[in-house]
């Protein structure tokens, strides 16, 4: 039992069910018990290991990428570099160390980090205190000073909540989350049809719809379009809009009950592509992608990275290195297919590397 599951317990039997969409919201972003604000969450001794976690290569590439596309922007200056949801800093440590190979796009720099837990800003201000350059914190992307921008989103979309419809005989219905017999936590469905969903499906079919990330890259797209900049979008998900739901809960590497222990456990949904595309297109905003991540990495050289650090490694770091570029890259139970990258960008701007094997969207 957790304090949080508690407190939503006690919300439902005062007010009916909620839905998955706040359900999710209280479980991550809850001010006192959210799972983004109290838990060590990151590396081994957390719930999941992002890229920037297993190699430094790939923050790299990610500064290196953004150098180049403050190049085809035109080297506005300043520029505003942005990270979404910026973990403990790692990446954006590890992409200011690559910015270095040009120091006018250095010199130009000006962080701005969105981040929505006061513990995660703390660790982050730590692992960027001697970079030189002057940073800030917001809690919302709103917040960020207007003017050209290059913006990072790693495992960013994949956290925002979602809502679940199943189709019926007589239509869409909502699921919610309410009480079951026992008092405790159990998914349901609205007895009313929701009016402005129609798509044909078999009954039972469910419909995931990630209406604050589509949202946020609204925003976003329309921001870089009016102002000028450039985004890049990395995640797990798909690359087709479809029906099925995605939502998964892990706790210390492994899955569980999504109602089991709100506050405990990270929530996340596969990140439609095609629909971030979509938002971002009627923002008047150019796409990149998606494109596979190892497809992405293989184009901005990682794979040469590897052999450069290979000269200097011991027998045990080159082995360290071999894993992490496999886990990067590769199919099957790696990141490389899986993870897609969608990069979003100015209509003036022109194509961005890393996605050559695609055609823009």
């Amino acid at each position: 039992m957790t304090v949080l599951r508690d407190h939503i317990r006690a919300l439902i039997a005062h007010g009916g069910p909620i839905s998955l969409e706040r359900y999710m919201e209280l479980a991550l972003s809850h001010p006192e018990h959210g799972y983004y604000m109290s838990q060590a969450i990151f590396g081994a001794g957390g719930d999941f290991i992002t890229a920037p976690e297993i190699s430094q290569m790939f923050g790299e590439l990610v500064g290196l990428w953004a150098a180049e596309a403050w190049t085809a922007l035109g080297a506005p200056a300043p520029v505003r570099l942005v990270e979404l949801g910026p973990g403990r800093g790692t990446l954006m440590l590890d992409a200011l160390r690559a910015a270095r190979v040009s120091q006018q796009f250095y010199a130009s720099l000006d962080i701005h980090m969105v981040e929505t837990s006061p513990a995660m800003e703390a660790r982050q201000r730590a692992a960027l205190a001697n970079t030189g350059l002057p940073a800030s914190w917001h809690r919302r992307l709103a917040d960020v000073p207007d003017g050209p921008a290059i913006v990072i989103a790693n495992e960013l979309f994949d956290a925002l909540p979602v809502r679940h419809y199943m189709r019926a005989d007589n239509g869409w219905h909502e699921r919610c989350v309410g009480l079951g017999p026992d008092g405790q936590l159990a998914f349901g469905l609205s007895p009313l049809a929701e009016p402005a969903i129609s798509a044909p499906a078999a009954n039972g079919a469910i419909l995931e719809i990630g209406a604050q990330a589509h949202q946020l890259m609204g925003a976003l797209a329309a921001r870089l379009a009016r102002q000028g900049g450039a985004a890049l979008v990395i995640d797990y998900g798909h690359a087709v809009t479809g029906l099925g739901e995605t939502l998964q809960a892990m706790r210390q590497h492994r899955p569980v009950d999504p109602l089991a222990e709100p506050g405990l456990a990270d929530l996340t949904a596969h990140v439609d592509f095609a629909g971030l595309a979509r938002a971002a297109q009627a923002a008047r905003a150019l796409v990149q992608g998606p494109v596979g991540q190892g497809i992405f990495l293989a184009e901005l050289g990682i794979f040469e990275r590897a052999a450069a650090l290979r000269q200097h490694a011991t027998p045990e770091q080159a082995a360290t290195l071999g894993t992490a570029l496999a886990r990067l890259t590769q199919g099957g139970t790696g990141m490389g297919q899986m993870f897609k990258v969608l990069a979003v960008r100015h209509p003036a701007c022109p194509a961005l590397p890393g996605f050559s094997s695609l055609s823009g969207i």
